[in-house]
């Protein structure tokens, strides 16, 4: 017997499922083809408010996760239990938690770099792959542990940064709310720093991440309500477990290391913000797609913009996500 259409949610509908985690929290609206969005660092389901309600009335029925260790999901206390194979097999288990044999996957930031390995390692479930602002790079290459170290000369790169448990979390979490407004302006092309200031992604000797963001100044795209949620989220579940994910990217390197050179071979879409350090520093990747993306639909580079494209530019992805989701279910033509 045919399966029964899942009920419609014209607003934001919240829910939790079962899955490797433990409990994913989700939020859902519309009906039509799954599209599974991903957050990225430090955010939750909520980066994507903007774009759930544009997905549903475009006829698909949109779904926010908040990942493992972030938001109202579950919090596993190991380390280990952040690598990226765990959040695949999440991703894959709310798939089927829905009633749904396949989806298209979206990922943001850290979100980009989860949603390509699930339609890496699941291409029978995750049938295209959207990333903002991170690219796609196939595993393999040098341990990330060293490439990291030798990003800073004198100075130490954020991530390297971010890999001593406790560390950046005795730097966060006296003011949870502070510092989530100075990494957001740090990163968003009105309110990021100027190129003679210093780079917002190193840290000085004996210093903090917090000592080079923006003071005072939050982004356009972000009003005191809004962080005040974000903050709230945070400030209940601390950042321990969205920091993990940071942790694990050598044990990545090695779970992934049948996989060296791997391209992605669904219908996928990248876009980046022209100001954003990821989109700067990765052009060898985005160079590349021709053999990376063989099935790249399109690639956009939004001028201006920094790293929180959905929003800071939410109608403009909003467009760019249904044009390609379109372009993804459009019947083939006949022969």
């Amino acid at each position: 017997m045919p399966r029964p259409a899942p009920p419609a949610h014209p607003r934001p509908h919240h829910r939790t499922v079962d899955a490797p985690a433990g409990r994913l929290h989700l939020v859902e609206q519309g009906t039509g083809p799954l599209v599974l969005l991903v957050h990225g660092f430090p955010e939750t389901w909520y980066s994507w408010r903007h774009q759930l309600p544009a997905l549903a009335a475009a006829g698909y029925r949109a779904v926010a996760l908040d990942v493992r260790g972030y938001g109202r999901s579950s919090k596993p206390s190991a380390i280990e239990e952040y690598r990226m194979r765990a959040l695949v097999a999440d991703n894959v288990a709310v798939v089927r938690a829905l009633g749904e044999e396949t989806a298209v996957i979206v990922g943001h930031d850290w979100g980009s770099n989860i949603a390509a390995v699930s339609a890496l390692l699941h291409p029978e479930v995750f049938r295209a792959v959207g990333l903002l602002s991170v690219p796609y790079t196939p595993p393999g290459g040098p341990r990330p542990s060293d490439v990291f170290a030798r990003m800073g000369g004198d100075q130490e790169f954020y991530v390297s940064y971010f890999q001593e448990p406790g560390r950046a979390e005795a730097e966060i979490e006296p003011d949870v709310r502070g510092w989530l407004a100075g990494f957001y302006a740090a990163l968003s092309g009105d309110t990021m720093p100027g190129p003679q200031e210093p780079d917002p992604h190193f840290v000085s000797a004996g210093a903090t991440l917090r000592d080079r963001f923006p003071a005072d100044r939050l982004p356009s795209w972000l009003t005191e309500a809004e962080l005040d949620h974000c903050a709230g989220e945070f400030e209940r579940t601390g950042l321990t477990g969205a920091l993990n994910r940071y942790r694990n990217m050598d044990r990545d390197w090695e779970d992934l290391a049948g996989l060296d050179g791997a391209p992605l071979t669904q219908p996928s879409l990248f876009v980046g913000g022209a100001l954003d350090a990821s989109t700067v520093w990765m052009a060898d990747a985005l160079d590349a797609y021709p053999a990376t993306l063989p099935a790249l639909v399109s690639s956009h580079i939004l001028d201006g913009c920094g790293h929180w494209l959905q929003q800071e530019r939410p109608e403009e992805l909003n467009r760019l996500l249904t044009s390609w989701l379109a372009a993804v279910f459009r019947p083939m033509p006949r022969r």
